[in-house]
């Protein structure tokens, strides 16, 4: 590992924007259906999505193994790093510590939440389409709620964050003025996209999901 990990670290950098940037986007965007068109909406989404040509190649190779490399190697890194808070209280030193302890909740609240939606599907236990009475059933309980804010919060910032240090350990910010304005954008957009995140959540627990989960359930209990 010592002996390319500056080729590591760079692809670690690089899977974080590319594809797993534009997945937590593109997740962002497919749960906000929910606050835009309620269920129904949040179905027709994941039936799109689902619908997709070679889905699972798709996913296996765009997200799953990239995101397997990511965060394995990104507890490796959050492991050798020293952390010095104490020492230097500056913004980017906060910065730095932060995007450590944010990778590691980050990579245990996307399995676990994998374990409670994507892995329920697989093993047979949920359909797709009920994925989004879930979600209902996940976040109206105050524990898993609590849980999945905490996650969301450390993804954003870790994305965010992690967009700052890419464009400037990739050489495309450099200089003072540059990785300020830089730092401007990402903190900006770590507010919208987890404003979007938790705007999701706040659906997923209203009253039409309750609905649409409870004719689920009468459903099932008919056939």
């Amino acid at each position: 590992m010592k002996g390319n990990s500056y080729l590591s670290r760079k692809i670690h950098s690089l899977l974080g924007v590319i594809p797993l940037g534009l997945f937590i986007i593109e997740h962002m965007v497919s749960n906000f259906s929910a606050v835009e068109k309620g269920p129904q909406g949040f179905k027709d989404t994941v039936k799109f999505l689902n619908d997709l040509p070679f889905v699972f190649v798709l996913e296996l190779v765009g997200i799953w193994l990239p995101l397997l490399f990511h965060g394995v190697y990104g507890l490796y890194v959050a492991y050798q790093s020293n952390l010095n808070t104490s020492r230097f209280q500056y913004g980017r030193n906060w910065a730095f510590t932060l995007q450590r302890i944010t990778g590691v909740i980050t990579f245990i609240f996307v399995f676990w939440h994998m374990y409670q939606a994507r892995f329920q599907v697989m093993i047979g236990n949920l359909t797709h389409e009920e994925l989004g009475n879930q979600m209902h059933t996940i976040t109206t309980n105050g524990f898993y709620f609590v849980l999945y804010v905490i996650g969301i919060l450390a993804a954003t910032f870790h994305f965010s964050n992690g967009m700052w240090a890419f464009l400037v350990s990739w050489g495309i910010t450099v200089g003072p003025r540059a990785q300020r304005v830089s730092s401007y954008i990402w903190m900006a957009v770590f507010v919208i996209v987890a404003a979007l995140f938790l705007a999701s959540l706040v659906a997923f627990r209203g009253d039409e999901f309750k609905e649409a989960a409870s004719a689920a359930l009468q459903l099932t209990n008919l056939v």
